[in-house]
């Protein structure tokens, strides 16, 4: 019974196998995850485009062509002022040598010219003398139209053509014409030696700042935006075109020689998808611990954010319509059918976030599909017809648009602004979710599953195998319909599957048909055929209904779920009035018990576990001589504690207080079945 407490112990194999599964999935996911691509097609101006339609599969600029940058760049230079540093001392120590030289060495002179020519120096040097070893300039010609001179801390601007080489300062003192009398004096007086630049060009300064001017050149002229059309098949490619698909080679080439780069992409592709799997295997196995039990289970969800996310990556990659086409929301359904609605809202939710790391605008994308997901699951909390997959693919696409357009209207000023388009993904995806109907019956199949659906059509009482029970043995049939209906209360009251245990009562006891003459309550005319026969074939009989149950089962191709309905109603309890009886006639005899047991298993389900309650609990109250409450809470609690003590719950998942309401259930349904009714009074002539 409830000593099952969930609590079950995981060895190092499943630790290992879990961990498997995570690396394995996680490296198919990255695997297929999007990247780059080099890009190989010729550009062809002014002739028409040759490859199919190309649309951008990332962000890049409009590169300017050369011509272009080069006219611009020419263009800014010519505001272009380089640094030179001013030696003020130069002057002052270079005037200075000449008049101690003047003194020691030039006597052909008159002492007036030597103030004279030691003026025109200091104004010289006032004027300033470039170093000729530098350009002026960095644009391609020999002076700047402005220059910036620096003198300790400060920078000013001065005219660039007032400056003088070392030449012109030399060819402008000798040709002064104070001077034109003694021209040929000065010409031997070596005054060059005296005339020397005291302006010095600053390279750091002047590079930097011409840096920063060829720097402030945009290099694009606008940007084309991930999934937007570049060029059509088949339109011509004219030089706007031109530029922007050179624009797109150009970048393209730019990321594949950066693939060095790569592998720390892939690194946390890896990371992100490796924690977030990791996170949902360790729910599984804290919360959902019996799903490790059957391999199916385990294949089926995993394989479902693998396959889902796998397209994703390839529309994305490829750039094929919209993500939105992608019914997202079949993955919570396929999961809330066949298993439980919160692994199905923690599936989706890891398998939106995975896929939400391809997209350019993954927020918008994750509140869409999450609010679809949610949806489905929530309108599927109660499977039970086809039409109520309809109406839940309606719900998931109106959610989803609404959840779209709230957030348009959040980033939008204009409703005309709107990009209407997307909509018409999400309602194309709506109508594929719908069909998640007949992928349903592929999935019961493929992984051995039993939907509610499936229970619904095998409960139809048009079904070969029911109608041919109701024709054979019609007692067994009415006590089937009986059983379901107690069985189908106690579910609904401790939280089981009504539709399974209605469809397990059914054809729990369908083994009768093969002898159904042998089953008292398809017996009549006060025929027995157990008279003819000995305790132990009349228990062998009996036992056999179990068996011939299982074969029909299989020839009728039943679910395997159905088929546990059938192995466990009776467990591996004994067929008591024989048994009983048989000890009773040979009372000092041994036998053995196995000759008299039913083979089992005992039930290990919750709605096992309910049918074979109500299925002992209905057919004995057929015995009852009265059907007062004292005897129907007798007989109730007399049979099934009697099952408790024999331990045929040891390994349900039921608990004592499910067996107490499953108690209350059934004395209150039997006394409704049989209450007293008012005797008719007759009318005296």
């Amino acid at each position: 019974m409830n000593h099952f407490e969930l609590k079950i112990d995981i060895t190092h194999h499943d630790i290992l196998v879990r961990v498997l599964l995570v690396i394995a999935t996680t490296c198919l996911i990255v695997w297929f995850l999007p990247r780059e691509q080099r890009v190989n097609f010729k550009i062809e101006q002014d002739k028409p485009w040759r490859y199919a339609d190309l649309t951008a599969p990332f962000d890049f600029p409009i590169y300017k062509s050369e011509a272009a940058i080069k006219a611009e760049c020419d263009s800014i230079l010519r505001d272009y002022e380089p640094y030179y540093v001013l030696h003020k001392n130069v002057g002052t120590e270079k005037v200075r040598e000449f008049l101690q030289a003047y003194n020691q060495e030039l006597t052909g002179l008159s002492s007036d010219y030597k103030s004279v020519i030691a003026n025109r120096l200091t104004k010289l040097y006032e004027q300033g003398i470039v170093d000729t070893k530098e350009p002026m300039s960095k644009n391609g010609t020999d002076s700047a139209a402005m220059i910036r001179i620096i003198e300790g801390n400060t920078a000013t601007n001065a005219p660039g053509a007032t400056r003088l080489t070392v030449v012109q300062a030399y060819e402008l003192l000798v040709t002064d014409s104070v001077f034109s009398l003694i021209r040929e004096t000065l010409q031997g007086m070596n005054l060059n030696n005296y005339i020397v630049p005291n302006l010095t060009y600053d390279r750091e300064r002047s590079e930097t700042y011409r840096q920063e001017l060829l720097g402030s050149v945009p290099k694009a002229s606008g940007s084309v935006q991930r999934g937007q059309k570049i060029i059509d098949r088949g339109a011509l490619v004219d030089e706007q075109k031109y530029q922007v698909l050179e624009s797109f080679l150009r970048e393209a080439d730019r990321r594949h020689q950066a693939e060095s780069k790569l592998s720390t992409t892939v690194v946390g592709e890896m990371i992100y998808v490796l924690l977030l799997i990791s996170c949902f295997t360790i729910y599984m196995s804290l919360f959902r611990e019996d799903y490790f039990e059957k391999t199916r289970n385990v294949v089926m969800i995993y394989s479902l954010i693998i396959i889902f996310t796998i397209m994703a990556g390839l529309l994305v990659g490829h750039n094929l319509f919209h993500v939105y086409l992608i019914p997202f929301a079949m993955v919570p359904i396929f999961i809330r059918v066949f298993m439980d609605s919160r692994t199905a809202i923690l599936a989706h939710t890891v398998m939106i976030l995975i896929c939400a790391s391809m997209l350019q605008r993954p927020l918008e994308f994750i509140a869409v599909e999450l609010i679809a997901g949610w949806t489905v699951v929530f309108a599927l909390r109660d499977f039970s017809s086809r039409s109520q997959l309809f109406w839940t693919a309606v719900l998931a696409t109106v959610a989803a648009c609404l959840m779209a357009l709230a957030l348009d209207l959040f980033s939008m000023t204009d409703v005309a602004q709107i990009d209407f388009s997307q909509y018409n993904y999400l309602i194309v995806c709506g109508i594929l979710i719908f069909c998640a109907y007949p992928l349903l019956y592929l999935i019961e199949k493929a992984f051995g599953f039993t939907s509610d659906i499936t229970l619904i059509e095998l409960s139809d009482m048009n079904k070969p195998l029911l109608r041919k029970m109701s024709e054979v043995a019609p007692g067994t049939f009415q006590h089937s319909i009986q059983v379901g209906n107690l069985a189908v209360e106690i579910a609904r009251k401790i939280g089981a599957n009504p539709q399974l245990v209605r469809t397990g009562a059914l054809y729990h006891d369908i083994g009768k048909i093969q002898n159904s003459i042998y089953f008292t309550e398809n017996q009549s005319g006060g025929i027995n055929p157990h008279e003819q026969l000995s305790c132990i074939d009349s228990a062998s009989m009996i036992i056999s209904h179990v068996t011939e149950g299982l074969k029909l089962a299989d020839k009728y191709n039943l679910p395997e779920v159905i088929k546990g309905f059938i192995s466990t109603h009776h467990g591996q309890g004994k067929a008591k009035f024989f048994y009983v009886k048989w000890k009773n006639e040979h009372p000092d005899e041994d036998i053995d018990d196995l000759l008299f047991t039913y083979p089992g298993p005992n039930p290990f389900t919750k709605e096992q576990a309910i049918l074979m309650m109500a299925d002992s609990v209905e057919a004995a109250s057929r015995s009852l001589p009265e059907y007062t409450e004292q005897a129907i809470r007798g007989l109730v609690d007399r049979i099934i504690d009697g099952m408790v003590q024999d331990g045929f719950f040891r390994e349900c998942p039921i608990t004592f207080r499910d067996i107490v309401y499953s108690k209350t259930v059934l004395i209150e349904k039997l006394k409704t079945i049989y209450h007293t009714r008012v005797s008719y009074p007759e009318l005296k002539k």
